[in-house]
């Protein structure tokens, strides 16, 4: 079972590990900071370093997965044997510029609960760009630039953003935690990993996150189409 360093502190960027298990070119650690994908914010990249004998190694992390209660790490080049301490490295500015954008796409989701009640049907994200799809039977020119404003107004409040762990019955007492149109949180999860965006936002959320909404930057709503009846994509862009 992997420890998941990164639920409870996003901003870990190096951290000591043991080999767990090997398959192929891909390990699998007892505790990791790097994020494995999931919710539209693709996986985290970086290295994996050790000495074995005289002579150490390393290697480029090119592929982090969770399978069950494992995250799996694909190596380009030499693979250190199970029982093998190593040590994780992200490759941070990518892994900060996602914080920034899921942070901003959350941002986006509270304005456009709060003001317009619409819900989302569908998000992804790459380092500094990202769309979000809403519940919206109409969007304008002019109703963009509204929740672009809105957006912007909101970050630069200094929102402090909170991550909680919560056991599933008490997370489900909180009104509005799921924003998706379906619910995709399984039976069987029986702990919650809420993010909150204080006076703004609270969702289950399992990815990473700045700790201010200051700490985005401006936001862009660069495009904007329809993908449906009630169905609307909002694109949006960061500063690098």
């Amino acid at each position: 079972m992997t420890e998941l360093l990164y639920q409870t502190d996003s901003y870990i960027q190096e951290f000591e590990a043991t080999v767990t298990a090997v398959d192929g070119q891909a390990v699998a650690l007892d505790r990791t900071a790097f994020y494995p994908g999931g919710g539209g914010q693709p996986y985290d990249l970086g290295s994996l370093a050790w000495e074995a004998g005289t002579a150490g190694g390393s290697a480029h992390v090119v592929k982090v997965k969770k399978q069950g209660a494992d995250v799996w790490h694909t190596l380009e080049g030499e693979v250190p044997a199970p029982g093998t301490p190593v040590r994780g490295a992200l490759d941070w500015e990518r892994r900060h510029r996602l914080m920034r954008t899921h942070t901003a796409l959350h941002v986006l989701c509270g304005v456009v609960w709060r003001d317009y009640g619409a819900s989302v049907t569908g998000g992804n994200m790459e380092p500094l760009k990202g769309r979000m799809d809403f519940e919206f039977e109409t969007m304008h020119k002019e109703l963009v630039a509204e929740i672009e404003a809105g957006v912007n107004a909101e970050i630069e409040k200094d929102h402090p953003v909170r991550v909680a762990i919560l056991p599933r019955e008490e997370a489900f007492q909180i009104p509005d935690l799921i924003r998706t149109k379906i619910n995709l949180l399984p039976p069987q999860i029986q702990e919650v990993r809420v993010v909150e965006i204080v006076d703004l936002d609270l969702q289950a959320d399992g990815g990473t996150h700045v700790a201010n909404t200051r700490e985005v930057g401006p936001v862009r709503v660069v495009n904007y189409k329809s993908k449906g009846a009630i169905n609307k994509r909002i694109y949006i862009e960061l500063e690098a």
